[in-house]
C-alpha cells in the first residue's frame, strides 16, 4: 500500500486555481472584501460588461432586480456598497431568480450578502434581486467582478448609482474599474544557471544530486545566493507548465510560503503564494520581490528573483534566516491556470537555513517510510512466497528427509519462507499508516487491495496450524482451501504492486517499473510451467519402462535422480532471476 500523499504531502502543493474563477462553484466567500481573484494576474481596465438596475429609486424594504450581462463569462460576483464608501461592508441582501446558475454567499458572517455563480459553464446574463435594508444609506451602488478565463477579468465594475426618494444629490465622481497596479520590472535572462559555486557561495538544492543545469536540461535546480540583506534565488528545470518551491516548517502541505514560476505560451510569471492546507495555493503580491526574470530555453523553465531576507508587517513570507524543509515541485498548468502536480515534490531530507553556510544538498520524492513499505513488500510477493511455493510443489520428493523436529526439509524450507512473508507482510503494512496517520484517500485502490493480502497473509499461516493429519479425511479439503488462499494471495498481491508503483508517494520510473514486474510475472509462471511439464514427463517416462519389476525399479531410481538434478538447477537460475529483479525494484525505490 503505498502511500498516500506526501508532505506537501507531501507538498503537495496540490497546486491548483483559487479565487473567482479558480472555484469553479463559486464559493468565493473569501473575495467578499476586496472582490479581487487571486489569480496572479492583473485585472483588464476597460470594462465590457454593465450592471443595470430595475429602478434608479428605492426604499427601505423595496426588491430591486439587478442584471450582470455583456460577452460570454464564467464567473462572477456581486454587491452592493453604499455609493460614498465603495469600500465599506456589503450592504442589503439578495434573493436568487435562477438558482441553476446563482447562488447566495455569506459574507461578514452574513447570508446572501453577495452573489456568485455555480459552475464555470458560460454565460452572458445574470439576474437576481437585491432586497433594500432598513438602515440603507442615501445612496448604493453595485459592484460586480466578472472573470472570463483565469487570467481575463475585471474587479468592482460599478452600476449607476440609485438614491432615496428624499436624499440629497450625489456629488461622489463616478466609480470606474479598479485601476492597473504597476507591475515590478521582468528582465530576461541570457544563459543557464550555473552550479559552479553551490557549497561556496550558493546553497544549492539539486535533483539528481550534482546535475549540472547548464549541460543537463533535466537537472531540477535551485540556488540561494545571500547578498546583504537580500537573497537571490535561481530555480530550473524541465516543465511544460510550472515550477514551485516552497519553505515549510514540516514535511507536510500547509502553512507554507510558497513560489511559483508559470508558463504561460512564450512568457514565464514569477509569482509568490502561500499554502493554505492541502488546497489550492492563494496567489499573493508580487511587490515583495525585485529583479525579477525569466527565460525559456528546450523546454526549460528558468527563474530568479530577489527577496528581502525578512518583511516586517508582510503576512505568509516566511523569514528566510530560519531553517524549513525545502520543497521542489513541478505541473502542468494551461492559461496561467495550474494544476495539481502528477509526482510527489521533492523534499530536502532536513531543514536549512539557507542565509547560513552555503551547502550542497539533495532531496527525495518519497519517504523513508513509504520505501521501506515498497521494499518489504516487493522482498515478501516477489521472493520469499515465490521461491516457497515452487518448494512445496515440486520438491517434496527432491528433499523428503526429516530435517528438524522430525519434519521433512521442504516442509521446513516452506514454513519459514512463508512465515517470513507474513512477518514482511504486516511490517510493511502498518508503515503507511505511521506516515500518513490514517487512511489515505487519494491511494486509489491500492489500500484496498492492500488491506485483502494483509487479511490473507495472517490467514494463512492460521489456517496452517489447524492442518489434518495426513490420512485425515479432512486433509483434502485443507488442501484444496490452503491452495486457495495462498493464489488468491498471491494474485492481489501482484495487482496491489502494480497499482502502487504509480502512486505519487513512490512512483517508480515508467515504462521500465510496468515492464520489469510484468518480466517477473512472465518468470515465475514460465518456471512453473517448465516444472509442471518435466514433471509430467518424468511421470510418463516410469510409466512406459518394461514390465519387468527390477528394471523398473533401477529406472524409476534413475529418473527420480535425473529429476531432482532438473529441478535443483532450475530452483537456482530462478532464485538468481528472481533476486536480479528484485534488485531492479529496490534500486529504483533507492533513487525515487
Amino acid at each position: 500500500m503505498a502511500a498516500p500523499e506526501f508532505p506537501v504531502r507531501a507538498l503537495v502543493f496540490a497546486l491548483l486555481i483559487c479565487s473567482v474563477a479558480g472555484y469553479p462553484n463559486g464559493k468565493v466567500t473569501m473575495s467578499c472584501g476586496g472582490m479581487t481573484p487571486q489569480h496572479g494576474h492583473s485585472p483588464q481596465s476597460e470594462p465590457v460588461h454593465q450592471i443595470t438596475v430595475s429602478q434608479m429609486k428605492f426604499k427601505p424594504g423595496d426588491q430591486i432586480q439587478v442584471t450582470v450581462s455583456g460577452p460570454p463569462f464564467r464567473g462572477f460576483l456581486l454587491e452592493a456598497r453604499d455609493a460614498e464608501d465603495l469600500s465599506g461592508p456589503p450592504l442589503g441582501s439578495f434573493t436568487l431568480i435562477d438558482s441553476e446558475v446563482s447562488q447566495l454567499l455569506t459574507c461578514e458572517d452574513v447570508q446572501g450578502f453577495a452573489v456568485s455563480h455555480t459552475s464555470s459553464s458560460k454565460k452572458t446574463e445574470i439576474k437576481v434581486y437585491w432586497n433594500a435594508p432598513s438602515s440603507a444609506p442615501n445612496h448604493i451602488r453595485f459592484l460586480a467582478t466578472v472573470v472570463e478565463k483565469y487570467k481575463i477579468y475585471w474587479v468592482k465594475i460599478p452600476s449607476h448609482v440609485i438614491s432615496q426618494p428624499n436624499a440629497p444629490p450625489f456629488t461622489t465622481p463616478e466609480a470606474t474599474a479598479q485601476p492597473l497596479t504597476t507591475s515590478p520590472s521582468v528582465t530576461h535572462l541570457t544563459k543557464p544557471f550555473s552550479a559552479s559555486e553551490c557549497g561556496n557561495t550558493k546553497f544549492c538544492v539539486r535533483s539528481p544530486s550534482n546535475c549540472d543545469p547548464e549541460n543537463e536540461p533535466s537537472c531540477v535546480f535551485l540556488s540561494f545566493t545571500r547578498d546583504d540583506q537580500s537573497v537571490v534565488v535561481e530555480m530550473s528545470g524541465p516543465s511544460e507548465g510550472y515550477l514551485s518551491f516552497a519553505f515549510s516548517r514540516d514535511r507536510w502541505m500547509g502553512d507554507d510560503d510558497a513560489y511559483l514560476c508559470i508558463r504561460e505560451d512564450q512568457t514565464v510569471y514569477i509569482q509568490p503564494s502561500y499554502l493554505t492546507g492541502r488546497s489550492s495555493p492563494v496567489m499573493d503580491s508580487r511587490g515583495t520581490l525585485k529583479d525579477m526574470a525569466w527565460r525559456l530555453a528546450d523546454g526549460v523553465i528558468q527563474c530568479s528573483f530577489r527577496r528581502n531576507i525578512t518583511l516586517p508587517g508582510v503576512r505568509n513570507r516566511f523569514a528566510l534566516n530560519e531553517s524549513y524543509y525545502i520543497f521542489l515541485a513541478e505541473g502542468a498548468a494551461h492559461d496561467g491556470r495550474i494544476f495539481r502536480h502528477s509526482q510527489q515534490p521533492l523534499i530536502t531530507y532536513e531543514k536549512y537555513d539557507v542565509t547560513g553556510t552555503p551547502k550542497n544538498v539533495g532531496g527525495s520524492h518519497s519517504s523513508p517510510l513509504l520505501k521501506a513499505h515498497g521494499a518489504l513488500m516487493f522482498v515478501a510477493w516477489m521472493t520469499t512466497v515465490s521461491i516457497g511455493v515452487l518448494v512445496a510443489r515440486f520438491f517434496r520428493s527432491v528433499w523428503s528427509k526429516a530435517f528438524f523436529l522430525g519434519e521433512a526439509a521442504w516442509f521446513q524450507v516452506h514454513r519459514m519462507l512463508m512465515l517470513a512473508t507474513s512477518v514482511l507482510t504486516c511490517t510493511a503494512f502498518v508503515l503507511p499508516f505511521v506516515y500518513r496517520g490514517g487512511w489515505s484517500r487519494r491511494a486509489g485502490y491500492h489500500p484496498y487491495l492492500g488491506c485483502t493480502v494483509m487479511i490473507l497473509a495472517v490467514l494463512q499461516p492460521l489456517l496452517a496450524t489447524f492442518r489434518p493429519s495426513l490420512h485425515d479425511p479432512r486433509r483434502q479439503v485443507f488442501n484444496w482451501t490452503h491452495w486457495s488462499v495462498g493464489t488468491a494471495a498471491r494474485i492481489i498481491a501482484v495487482a496491489a504492486m502494480f497499482l502502487g508503483m504509480d502512486l505519487p508517494g513512490l512512483n517508480l520510473p515508467s515504462p521500465q517499473k510496468t515492464y520489469a514486474m510484468m518480466g517477473f510475472v512472465v518468470w515465475h509462471i514460465g518456471t512453473e510451467v517448465l516444472l509442471e511439464i518435466h514433471a509430467y514427463r518424468l511421470s510418463r517416462k516410469v510409466e512406459i519402462l518394461d514390465d519387468d519389476r527390477i528394471q523398473i525399479l533401477q529406472s524409476l531410481t534413475v529418473a527420480e535422480a535425473e529429476g531432482h538434478v532438473f529441478k535443483k538447477a532450475v530452483l537456482v537460475i530462478y532464485i538468481c532471476g528472481n533476486l536480479t529483479f528484485l534488485m531492479i525494484f529496490l534500486s529504483a525505490i533507492n533513487q525515487v
